[in-house]
This record gives C-alpha cells, structure tokens and sequence, in this order.
C-alpha cells in the first residue's frame, strides 16, 4: 500500500494535467452508466467534467477557479436534488476507481484521492 500523499500537495504532485485526465476518464465512464448518466444532462458532459476538474484541483492545493466560478462547493446542496442511495454511491465510486486505475497518478496522491472519493461519496448520500 502506498504511504498517503498529504492533500495540500496534491496538485504539486500531479499537476493540472494530471486532474484533467482523471475527470476525462470519469467521464468517459459516465455518460454510457445506466445508474450514473441519468442525473446528468447530456448537453453539459463536458461542462460536468470542468467542474469537477476545477473542483479537485482546488480542494487540492492549485488554483481556486471553481471557488471563483461558482462559490463553495456546497456539495451536500448541490447534490441534494439526485437521489444517492448506497447503490450510486457504490457505482460513483467504482467508475473513479477504475479512473484511477486507468490514469495511473503518482502512489501516494492516488491513495489520498482513493479514500476522499470514498469517504465524499459516502457523506452525499441522501436516500436509503
């Protein structure tokens, strides 16, 4: 198991390019999932990924442009109107796993990002 990367030097660690390929393989996993794709228009798959790019790059040590685009997170309000039940936190997390998997970032930020997708997927969900 990799030592944990610490959240504040992500970014340093894998840098812009490496966020943007880990929402772009999200993504790409996204749009096709029968649980998944239905809580996100179709017409904005590429506004989804930005978001969630700025998103990561801030909470991880880069610049705040999601801050500066569209406020705090508010992740818990944002999600709210989507019903997360165990089934599609679990499907959430296993499509960024197999993200991950696929982008191969450095250990250690890989691990860090590993427990935040879990631990954050677990906290969103709203439905039994």
């Amino acid at each position: 198991m990799s030592e944990l990367a610490p959240e504040d030097e992500i970014y340093a660690r894998i840098g812009e390019e490496g966020f943007a390929r880990l929402a772009a393989a999200f993504y790409r996993r996204v749009s096709d999932d029968d649980i998944l794709g239905p809580m996100y228009p179709r017409h904005d798959m590429a506004g989804a990924e930005a978001r969630l790019r700025d998103f990561l790059v801030g909470r991880f040590g880069g610049p705040q442009r999601y801050i500066a685009q569209r406020g705090h997170p508010r992740l818990r309000a944002r999600h709210m109107p989507f019903k997360l039940d165990q089934r599609a936190r679990d499907r959430w997390v296993a499509l960024m796993e197999a993200a991950l998997a696929e982008v191969q970032l450095e250990p250690g930020s890989a691990a860090t990002l590993r427990g935040f997708f879990a631990d954050t997927a677990s906290f969103l969900m709203n439905s039994g």
